[in-house]
């Protein structure tokens, strides 16, 4: 029995003197002579009591050198939470260096890519129809499997309804009551001359009184997708992917600190105009790759797309009837007769939905230093149809 005591130990003393020479040398260069005198000196008994076999010496030896390396590194105080916070710490590490270097994140805010990506829309519906599911708890579980949430905008004062700026909020508009904002899917304004207003709610003047409704439906959240942030380091963009871009630097834009996606529809050194439903690309219709081609063929490229979001070609930029763009001879495609010839490091970028797309038809080509990369995979909503890898 003894000789298995003594071998147990023999064990012990060197897995104690490993972990003592592993931390002699991640600390040797903070450690005063005086402490390394004192560390090698307990390392070499322990050693020496190992090699001589004796048991109550081993026994000694392996507790003095761990009451010596205790000594010269007590525990620290919260010795779990800082075990924790490291891990942590790591782990958020990690997670930064992926998004900044792999797989970015990124959400649809707005319609400008339907139906190939969708941005916060909805259907109007009224109050009564709201179930179980669309209160709490229930509410909470139902949008983060769908992304579908039911909304009551009811108004907070009495006064004439009035809207704002949709740039205020990517995605909403501001629906204005006596000088106080509610917040409304922008994907409901009808905007026909003769009634412009809210498809479901309140129209343009229109007088209301605090509690009343404004607007209901269900909201479904935009798109939430990754962006491929390393293919573009080994490749060259092509026509056709769906690009996601940064805005900084772009003075016709002049919306720094922002990011925007379209499709990819103009590479340098190339000559674009737009004649509806095409875009000549070196006085030749472009229709390739296949998802280029529905759109110039304004196609239902799928059983779910509601009919009013079907491609609509790809049309100048003066068919959106937005007042107010300057036009600029070269650089924008305003009208069918314009034409934009890139420069070597220049880009066009298109929405797919044509009529609600501000995109380089109004402010020109997007610089090869702002790309980010290509829109990759939709990961969120789990349930929606266009989850999956994106064309």
């Amino acid at each position: 029995m003894i000789f298995f005591e003594r071998r147990k130990l023999r064990k012990q003393i060197k897995s104690v003197l490993n972990q003592a020479a592993t931390w002699r040398a991640g600390h040797e260069d903070v450690m005063t002579t005086g402490q390394l005198a004192f560390l090698d000196e307990h390392i070499s008994k322990a050693s020496q009591a190992r090699t001589g076999g004796d048991i109550d010496e081993m026994t000694a030896a392996g507790n003095a050198l761990v009451a010596c390396i205790e000594r010269l590194d007590p525990p620290k105080p919260l010795a779990v939470c800082r075990e924790w916070f490291d891990v942590f710490v790591v782990a958020f590490s990690v997670a930064m260096a992926f998004r900044a270097y792999f797989y970015q994140p990124f959400q649809i805010p707005t319609g400008s890519m339907q139906p190939t990506l969708y941005g916060i829309h909805a259907e109007p519906l009224d109050p009564a129809a709201m179930t179980a599911f669309d209160r709490q708890p229930l509410k909470l579980l139902k949008w983060f499997v769908t992304g579908k949430s039911f909304k009551v905008v009811r108004a907070k004062a009495s006064g004439t309804v009035t809207f704002g700026d949709a740039r205020l909020k990517p995605g909403y508009i501001p629906v204005i009551v006596n000088g106080v904002a509610h917040f409304v899917p922008s994907d409901v304004i009808d905007s026909s001359p003769t009634s412009y207003g809210l498809r479901g709610g309140v129209k343009l003047l229109q007088r209301v009184k605090a509690g009343d409704v404004l607007w209901s439906g269900i909201v479904t959240s935009g798109d939430f997708l990754f962006v491929n942030r390393w293919k573009w380091n080994f490749c060259h963009p092509k026509r056709g992917e769906v690009m996601v871009f940064s805005t900084s630097g772009m003075k016709d834009l002049n919306q720094p600190g922002t990011h925007y996606i379209k499709r990819m529809m103009g590479l340098p050194n190339e000559t674009l105009q737009a004649k509806a439903p095409n875009l000549l690309v070196n006085g030749v219709a472009v229709t390739e790759p296949e998802r280029v081609g529905q759109i110039a063929r304004k196609e239902r490229h799928a059983d779910w797309v509601r009919e009013r979001d079907t491609y609509k070609g790809f049309n100048p930029y003066d068919q959106n009837n937005v007042l107010g763009q300057r036009r600029i001879p070269g650089r924008t495609l305003i009208t069918s007769a314009d034409t934009v010839t890139l420069g070597p490091d220049e880009y066009y970028a298109m929405g797919d939905n044509s009529f609600n797309s501000f995109d380089s038809r109004a402010w020109g080509p997007v610089p090869e230093r702002n790309l980010l990369g290509p829109a990759s995979f939709v990961h969120w909503p789990f349930t929606s149809p266009r989850w999956g890898r994106i064309k």
